[in-house]
């Protein structure tokens, strides 16, 4: 699939129903991942910063972008990633980090308006996916943006403010919006219904993760999985070797998956 075919299937499967974005975190957990059927790939820069012996944040622009490119690579359906906000604070930095994503063969890719330490002032966060939105114009291909709203896993769990950021990201002309961490149900489908873009709900917050038929009853049209498959996984290894350490025993290993289908992901 060509880079362009990516960008348009990417754009298809917003345009109705529900789907799942998949987050990896290697180019090897990519290609599981889309040999089992997930119609796209997503970055974790949770996972990814994790992979690195990182906590989230703590990545550079380079690194992630490579770490990207790899999982573009990897793969044959469309790859976007988590771009956190930009790797800096102005409105150039996030531009700069659309265009070099969309080179490095993106089909999307998210910003967000928290800095590090705080929300940035709504005018603020306003011109930056303003800058965004234009990088995405202005290369070669396409690209599709999303405009996360940080309130809720920041420490500002403010509903109407949440709405009016994520409708000033759409005037701005972000492709898809986001907030994670809303409290219910009701507020998601508030969210969504004050709206008129794609709506992604991001999975991985215990107790507030619905199932897919009441996510596409409250609107939801994109559902990603955060660091919560990764975290699957390094559970799965920490018992394991718990098991190793302290029973003397090696039980896991008729539990694991057979290496021969694993070794069939690998070949695609």
């Amino acid at each position: 699939m060509t880079g362009p075919e990516r960008v348009a299937r990417f754009r298809e499967l917003h345009a109705s129903g529900i789907f799942v974005i998949a987050n990896a975190w290697d180019a090897g957990s990519a290609r599981v991942l889309a040999g089992l059927g997930f119609p796209a790939i997503a970055t974790s820069s949770g996972a990814m910063a994790n992979t690195l012996g990182r906590l989230d944040g703590r990545v550079t622009r380079e690194e992630a972008l490579a770490h990207a490119k790899a999982l573009v690579d990897a793969v044959d359906v469309p790859v976007a990633a988590d771009l956190e906000n930009g790797f800096g604070d102005a409105p150039e930095d996030a531009a700069e980090t659309i265009r070099r994503g969309a080179l490095a063969g993106l089909a999307g890719g998210s910003i967000e308006d928290y800095s590090g330490k705080a929300l940035y002032d709504l005018g603020h966060a306003v011109e930056r996916i303003e800058a965004a939105v234009a990088a995405a114009r202005s290369g070669p291909g396409d690209f599709v943006l999303t405009a996360r709203a940080e309130n809720f896993i920041r420490g500002h769990p403010n509903l109407d403010d949440t709405i009016r950021r994520l409708q000033a990201y759409e005037r701005a002309g972000a492709d898809v919006l986001f907030a994670p961490g809303l409290p219910d149900l009701a507020a998601l489908k508030t969210v969504c219904q004050a709206i008129g873009k794609p709506f992604n709900f991001m999975v991985g917050i215990p107790g507030k993760s619905w199932p897919l038929a009441e996510l596409e009853a409250a609107g939801v049209r994109r559902v990603s999985l955060a660091t919560s498959l990764y975290k699957v996984a390094v559970t799965g290894l920490v018992a394991a070797a718990r098991e190793i350490r302290e029973k003397g025993t090696f039980g896991y290993v008729d539990s694991a998956i057979a290496s021969k289908e694993l070794s069939g992901y690998m070949r695609r």
